[in-house]
């Protein structure tokens, strides 16, 4: 097998997936995940396409992920992972599917607006 690649995003966020055959290996940034990402929870978000499809063993990945705080990119990287995994083998795109994998989550922060001190909020009103 060749070396598949997909990209995913989450906020600003970006992650560029390969995903090769092996012996299910995790390098995020030339670090390994569990050094990548300590929190064993954002560790458990990167897994979940691999857990989910039983193969977690049989892959190894390489992410280059850049941008955004560490819960967007550990998201990024989880919709990088799956939609690789939906290239090897389409059959498992409606499992991933039904549990939200296969989504890009479009929520992004909303700009500041010129004249008030962000996106919404505006400066103290004095009618004197």
């Amino acid at each position: 097998m060749e070396v598949v690649n997909a990209i995913g995003r989450r906020k600003a966020a970006i992650a560029r997936v390969f995903v090769s055959e092996g012996t299910g290996k995790i390098v995020i940034n030339k670090r390994e995940l569990d050094n990548y990402f300590p929190s064993t929870i954002l560790q458990y978000v990167v897994k979940q396409p691999l857990s989910k499809l039983a193969v977690a063993e049989k892959y190894d990945i390489k992410i280059n992920l850049n941008g955004g705080g560490y819960k967007g990119q550990a998201e990024a990287a989880r919709l990088g992972i799956a939609r690789a995994l939906v290239k090897i083998n389409p059959e498992d795109k409606a499992a991933l599917r039904a549990e939200g994998f296969m989504t890009r989550d479009p929520r992004v922060v909303e700009r500041k607006k010129p004249g008030q001190p962000g996106a919404r909020k505006k400066f103290q009103f004095s009618k004197r």
